[in-house]
């Protein structure tokens, strides 16, 4: 059976820790104030999602994306707010379910919850879990966070946390369940426990062509039929920075995005960030860096290749201006995303 999907564009920041217009360094708490006018413009603009990641290092400032998410929910109307990861290998589901339900009422349902085991393991030591149990820790974390939407009495065991019986769990949502995404890097066994829990898959695509990505989708859709789950949207979160010109782009993202990959290539043993990697990566690659136009090309090709419905462009990428940042998502939303449905149009059809 043939269903229709609508094509969903979103904005993913990880709370990179920011620089002023001379380059120095702001504060955790300028960039979190900084994210919330990031937020209300994207709302201004019509983007459908915004989603805050989850980290624990000096080089991001957020650590609780539900709290800054609760206070765009008091300040915005219409979008959708949600994670991106929520870390849940090393969270409390429970807890998890309470946080998203009371953003659910600060923002009349405009909430989803995006779960993932995060590229970062400093969540682990720092809230006492052993990385040992990595892959079990999710595994079990993720189905009691299913059992939990679900909004009715909670029955359920498992070995990483005491047991439920019968339990309750408030408040309630008036939304009735908040949307699950499961975010995925690359793993066909995390596509497959996505489908079996009726979650939206989330594909990290953050280097190399994103047609690579395509047996991913197609192994989703085949899974969830398999399940008898019904067809549900696939996204695409990807790196990228949207300017005047491509040669604008490429400038103002390159120091930014050399720095924030350099820390993390030296810290697990990676080759020196290239300019001409990273010109490699914004022409036949997964950063969409460039003007309008390139970007909305780069993206239809995106959602052509792997049959996604839902792209998210990372548009903070190391410890960029804020002006460039409001810049870039002024840029996506009113002229790059109705470049991509002018093409496209409003729906993809599955099946």
């Amino acid at each position: 059976m043939t269903i229709k999907l609508p094509y969903e564009f979103g904005l993913d920041t990880f709370g990179d820790m920011e620089v002023d217009e001379q380059g120095n360094k702001v504060s955790a708490g300028q960039t979190i104030r900084n994210i919330v006018e990031q937020a209300k413009l994207a709302d201004q603009i019509s983007i459908n999602h915004f989603n805050i990641g989850e980290h624990h290092r000096d080089d991001f400032a957020v650590s609780a994306p539900d709290t800054v998410l609760a206070g765009i929910a008091t300040v915005t109307e219409n979008i959708i707010l949600g994670t991106g990861v929520t870390v849940l290998s090393s969270e409390e589901p429970v807890r998890v379910y309470q946080r998203f339900a009371t953003i659910a009422g600060l923002s009349n349902g405009r909430v989803e919850i995006t779960a993932g085991r995060g590229s970062f393991t400093e969540s682990f030591p720092l809230f006492g879990y052993n990385l040992a149990d990595y892959e079990r820790l999710f595994e079990e974390k993720l189905e009691l966070l299913v059992e939990l939407l679900k909004e009715e009495p909670v029955n359920w065991s498992g070995e990483t946390r005491a047991a439920l019986v019968n339990q309750e769990v408030y408040p309630k949502t008036e939304i009735g369940r908040i949307p699950l995404r499961v975010g995925v890097g690359g793993s066909p066994h995390s596509v497959i426990r996505a489908a079996k829990h009726g979650a939206t898959l989330a594909l990290a695509i953050i280097g190399g062509h994103p047609a690579r990505f395509k047996p991913f989708a197609e192994l989703y859709r085949e899974s969830l039929e398999r399940f008898n789950q019904p067809q549900l949207p696939i996204g695409i979160h990807s790196p990228g920075h949207v300017a005047e010109t491509d040669e604008q782009a490429a400038k103002e993202l390159w120091p930014h995005y050399r720095d924030g990959f350099g820390r993390i290539g030296r810290e697990r043993g990676w080759g020196p960030m290239t300019y001409e990697h990273f010109f490699n990566e914004v022409t036949n690659g997964s950063v969409y860096a460039g003007s309008p136009e390139t970007v909305a090309e780069k993206i239809i090709v995106a959602l052509k290749s792997t049959g996604a419905n839902r792209f998210d462009l990372k548009y903070a990428n190391g410890g960029m201006p804020h002006a460039q940042l409001m810049k870039s998502i002024e840029l996506y939303g009113s002229k790059v995303i109705p470049l991509v449905r002018q093409e496209l149009g409003d729906e993809i059809e599955i099946g």
